[in-house]
């Protein structure tokens, strides 16, 4: 039987680490003989060669080999080179063996909740011209670590506790003003829940408010976010039709099933950013009504409006108890902030409060307290006042490089906010390969046509603007156009 030889380079050593070396030495024996690259039996360097090899002292090598002789992992004996100890088998090695052994397998819950229902080539990985994303240039880090060495001082509050599972209230206090001289939601604080994303906003609600098999409403093309969550809790999904003014619940008056749920985007559709006009949101409130479903209002991009005035948001035209408003700081301020909330009826403030104890969907406390100070110093509204000329400007920009480079190859969705906008394109189009291909090159931009409940949804490309310069702007749109112009795959 053939000896087992000691790898070379099996080990790496991280000399600014806090660890100290031998440890280092001692950890990565041990792992390397839990992974199955050290097996037994195999005779190791000795310490002055293992020393010189590593470039370091050879006591330091002595106290890693006393450590792993300590714990069995090595045998030494006079006269004879170290090896790994026979018969050797380290907790956690073959972990994964015994686990396929075991039969471990995901539940059908399981399968559901990690399937990837936002398809095949939409962007995951960061890149130029990503929808959603905010402008990090723009971000007034000053500002907000002023604000958040102030919630620092949280530290000694009681608000760390076990408690405050629905927000802090003093950012529900700050929410609640906001939405009433923005959005027209009149709101008392304690109707405010604070959850760490609309996502999560989302998923609590669909799985509390509904039945696996119940009917939800879901605009088409629509929110890939809301459909993610419908599906994991098991709803069935029923697609909205959507046109220039957004949802049209006019042409559902076919389904013999009423839903339990509505979801919609009334300020900006998504994908397309069709804002809805009154006559149609009251139109959708009568039929919602007399189905006796729960509206979803999203209320997406409602920060970002290049023209006209905004329209009412549905929760401040509804009875009370129709709509749920749904809200987040992932556009105006960071994604990496995980702050949002919903508005809910009164009859729901404690049951939800305790699902989000029970869930676990709640924010950061100290990040809620940041944001509190940031609003009520003023630095929100400014920060908003900063950003909405520059993301016209930028929008702007995109939508006039696109039309001048493709021409009558593309329709470009009307630009009245949002933080991105939509290509879609005329003539057949792979938007799945070609989405992929541009991400490829760097640009983080996705396919329209999954959004679509159905195979076969309208070819196009959802395209970011908000953190995009201007190269970025033309260099991405030289590279759509010469993708486009290759027509390989696409």
């Amino acid at each position: 039987m053939t000896e087992p030889v000691f790898p070379e380079g099996i080990l790496s050593l991280e000399r600014s680490a806090d660890v100290p070396l031998a440890e280092q030495i001692y950890r990565g024996f041990r792992d390397a003989v839990r992974t199955g690259l050290l097996r037994s039996g195999t005779k190791l360097p000795s310490t002055r060669r293992l020393a010189a090899s590593l470039n370091v002292g050879r006591n330091t090598v002595n106290t890693a080999y006393d450590l792993l002789q300590a714990e069995g992992v090595i045998t030494v004996r006079t006269g004879a080179a170290p090896r790994i100890t026979e018969g050797l088998v380290l907790e956690g090695a073959h972990a994964q063996r015994k686990a396929e052994a075991f039969g471990l397998k995901l539940s059908q819950r399981g399968r559901t909740l990690s399937a990837n229902l936002r398809g095949e080539g939409w962007a995951y990985r960061q890149g130029g011209l990503q929808p959603g994303a905010p402008a990090l240039d723009l971000f007034p880090y000053e500002e907000w670590a002023r604000s958040l060495r102030r919630a620092a001082r949280l530290e000694r509050s009681a608000d760390l506790h076990y408690q405050n599972f629905a927000g802090l209230e003093v950012l529900k206090r700050q929410i609640a003003r906001h939405l009433a001289a923005e959005r027209g939601v009149r709101a008392d604080p304690h109707r405010i829940l604070v959850t760490s994303s609309t996502q999560a906003s989302l998923t609590m609600l669909s799985q509390v408010l509904t039945d696996p098999g119940d009917d939800v409403w879901l605009e088409e093309p629509g929110y890939l976010g809301a459909r993610t969550a419908f599906s994991g809790a098991g709803l069935t999904i029923r697609p909205l039709p959507t046109d220039g003014e957004g949802a049209d619940a006019s042409k559902m008056a076919h389904l013999d099933q009423p839903p339990k749920l509505i979801y919609v985007t009334p300020s900006h559709h998504y994908p397309l950013g069709a804002r809805m006009p009154l006559a149609r949101r009251l139109m959708l409130l009568d039929v919602a009504r007399t189905c006796g479903a729960v509206i979803l209002e999203d209320d997406y991009d409602s920060e970002f409006l290049f023209e006209g005035r905004p329209v009412a948001a549905l929760h401040g035209l509804a009875d009370e108890g129709q709509v749920i408003y749904m809200g987040t700081f992932a556009k105006s301020l960071l994604p990496g902030l995980r702050i949002a909330y919903c508005v809910v009826p009164e009859v729901l403030v404690a049951p939800l409060t305790q699902t989000m104890r029970n869930i676990g969907c709640s924010a950061n406390v100290q990040a809620q307290a940041a944001l509190a100070h940031f609003m009520d110093s003023g630095a929100y509204q400014k920060h908003l006042k900063q950003i909405r000329p520059v993301y016209l400007e930028r929008g702007t920009m995109l939508a006039g490089a696109l039309r001048q480079r493709l021409g009558n190859r593309v329709e470009v969705a009307p630009l009245t906010g949002n933080v991105q906008l939509t290509v879609m394109f005329r003539e057949p189009v792979n938007d799945i390969a070609l989405a992929v291909a541009m991400q490829d090159r760097g640009f983080a931009v996705s396919p329209l046509s999954n959004c679509y409940l159905a195979a076969g949804g309208r070819p196009g490309l959802i395209v970011g603007f908000a953190g995009a310069n201007a190269r970025q702007i033309e260099e991405g749109v030289d590279t759509l156009a010469g993708l486009l112009g290759t027509g390989h795959a696409y």
